[in-house]
């Protein structure tokens, strides 16, 4: 017997407390005339990490720790299409010992609903090991105005 899953549905912008707006470009439209899938997983990855470099917790080419994306998951509600400039909303919903679980919204122009909804985890690393370590404090700080609910840091 299946079990009974609850079906994902369009999250609006308040679920949200970060922005950030994302350029569509000609080549991100496919022959059916929207943003192919992997844009919606480009989109994600550019927000999280441009989120991290802002926030002066991510050093992306001398830094010790790396964040490693272990899961992606992505719902489609409503088409995206260039010319749109895609608003991606971010929030962590879960902060581990060594990773980080955020939610991402896709909102197209000014939309008041997401467009697609997403998971995206990062599983911090040293470097040079690949071997897993705690998360860095000055990354702790830059997640935490993004945490959804603070009680769950672990």
């Amino acid at each position: 017997m299946r079990a009974v899953t609850e079906r994902a549905q369009p999250l609006p912008r308040a679920h949200f407390p970060h922005f950030q707006a994302i350029t569509t470009r000609w080549m991100d439209n496919d022959v059916y005339g929207h943003l192919n899938n992997v844009v919606h997983y480009s989109c994600f990855d550019t927000a999280v990490n441009r989120y991290l470099i802002e926030a002066g917790a991510l050093d992306i080419r001398g830094g010790e720790v790396i964040g490693l994306v272990v899961q992606t998951q992505c719902h489609y509600f409503d088409s995206l299409a260039f010319p749109q400039t895609v608003h991606a909303g971010l929030r962590v919903a879960h902060l581990g010992r060594s990773s980080v679980s955020y939610e991402l919204g896709l909102f197209g122009d000014d939309a008041p609903l997401a467009a697609a909804v997403g998971r995206f985890v990062h599983a911090y690393v040293d470097r040079a090991t690949r071997r897993p370590v705690p998360l860095p404090e000055k990354l702790r700080v830059a997640l935490a105005p993004l945490l959804v609910n603070p009680k769950e840091a672990a």
